[in-house]
Parts: structure tokens; sequence; C-alpha cells
């Protein structure tokens, strides 16, 4: 019987399973964050209740909290909640509405853009605080100046990003589109759209902070109510843990819109030339 050729095949490695991630390593960023915000805290608290800093031009985290639970328990915050939050989605709202199809506009039709680009280009340099009194002599100090002034503070930067995102595409997406006699129609929705989604909201990130800049401003402007209202009056009392909690939920508005803008971004990344799926 013939003996068995020798093989020159080597033994295949054992295939090791992926090791799992630790708790740690999967929420890295998110301890680390909470652990630096916590001992900013701790160090903030201590220092107010060891006189290293006086409480009158800085309050602490405690009365920061028991001024923020006795607001919401005796109901005097809610109607600032309320006039602020209408007058952000309100505004907000109205500069998406009008500022991504016309900054889509702007950035598909040359000749639009060089009718509009003077106009946009001196309004978005122009600050828009100059334009309060204006605002205010046209609107009156009611809700519809602060829509103004919002909408004026988040529509320039909406509107100039996505009239960037539509003059930038990549250009061997349309050579690969004209190669395949793709019309005008088809290149808008299937190259040029898709491909701006991830400046248009960046731009309504930029947008969103200066939306809510625009309601603390035009409340401190000429208000009877809001959160603006509610930090200057305060303020002008020296009554500092009060103007940190409107501080508080003007910034938690922020983060949370914000957040929920990084999740829509999210939705759009394959998009980005330098996502690797």
């Amino acid at each position: 019987m013939d003996a068995p050729l020798p093989t020159t095949e080597r033994p295949r490695a054992a295939v090791r399973p992926a090791r799992r991630k630790t708790f740690w390593q999967r929420n890295e960023h998110w301890l680390l964050g909470s652990m630096s915000m916590l001992l900013f805290l701790v160090i903030w608290e201590l220092a107010v209740r060891f006189a290293l800093v006086n409480p009158l031009f800085t309050s602490s985290p405690s009365r920061i909290a028991i001024a923020g639970f006795d607001m919401f328990a005796d109901g005097s915050i809610y109607p600032h909640l309320r006039v602020s939050g209408s007058e952000f989605l309100l505004g907000f709202s109205l500069a998406i509405v009008i500022g991504v199809p016309l900054g889509i506009v702007m950035g598909w039709y040359s000749r639009v853009n060089a009718v509009l680009d003077p106009f946009v280009s001196a309004l978005y340099a122009m600050p828009r605080i100059a334009l309060l009194p204006l605002v205010v002599i046209w609107f009156g100090i009611g809700l519809a100046s602060k829509v103004a002034i919002v909408f004026l503070g988040a529509i320039f930067p909406i509107l100039v990003n996505t009239i960037t995102g539509m003059r930038t595409i990549n250009a061997d997406f349309v050579k690969v589109a004209r190669s395949f006699s793709a019309s005008d129609r088809q290149m808008f929705m299937t190259v040029a759209l898709p491909s701006s989604v991830p400046m248009l909201l960046t731009g309504l990130r930029l947008g969103l902070g200066h939306a809510l800049v625009g309601i603390v401003v035009g409340e401190m402007y000429g208000a009877t109510q809001g959160l603006g209202f509610l930090i200057a009056v305060a303020g002008a009392r020296f009554q500092t843990d009060k103007v940190m909690v409107g501080i508080i939920l003007i910034a938690a508005l922020g983060v949370a819109m914000t957040e929920l803008l990084r999740a829509i971004e999210r939705r759009f990344e394959r998009w980005r030339p330098d996502h690797h799926g």
C-alpha cells in the first residue's frame, strides 16, 4: 500500500472570537464628559462653601438647583418657557422653510445666485443686533418682533451653508451621471440634493445657536415674559441663581436640539466622502 503523500498545507489558525468591549470602552466618551462636569460642579460648590468666591456674583450649584426647583414648583417658570419656546419654534421653523429652498435654488441656478448674492452677503455680514430698533418699530414688542429676530439670526447660516453644499458637488459624481445621460431633474434629485445634505445639516446646527442668541437678545431688548426677560430682571436684582437657571434652560434646549440634528446627520453619514462603511 502506497504511503500518503506529504502535505504542504499548514494547520489553520484557530479563529479567535472577537473580544467584547468593556463598559468603559463602549461609553468612554460619555463617562469622561460626565466625570469632568461632575468635578467642575464639585469644585464650584466647594469654592462657594469655603468663601473663596462671592456667592452674590457666582451663586452655586446647590443654590441654582434649589431656585430651579422652587420656580418649577410654584409654576413661575412655565410662562417664560412657553413664550421662549414659541418664539424659537416659529422663528427657527420659518428660517428652515425659507432658507433651505432658497439656498437650493441659489446654489443650483447661477443666475439666481448672481441676483441675490449681494443682498445675502450684505445682510450676512451685518450684525443682526443693529436691526433690533427697526424690528421693534415694524413689529412692536410682542411675539412677532421676537420671531423676526430669531428668524434673522438663524436664516443666514442655513442659507449660506445650503448654497455652499449645492455648489461643491463632487465632480466625479457629475461625470458619472452625465455619462449615463441623466437629465437635469435626475441630476438634481440623485446627485446635487443628497450631496448637499451634510452642509445643510451643518447650517441647521449653526443656525440653531444663532436662534437661541436671538431669543435672549430680543427678550432683553423689549419683552414682558421669556427666559431672556427672566435673565435680565434677575440680573438687575443680583439674583444670580435665577440668572443661572435661565441660562441652563436655554443651554439644555440647545443641547437637545443639537443632539437631534446630530442624529439626523448620522442618518445621512454615508454621503460623506470620508465615511468608511
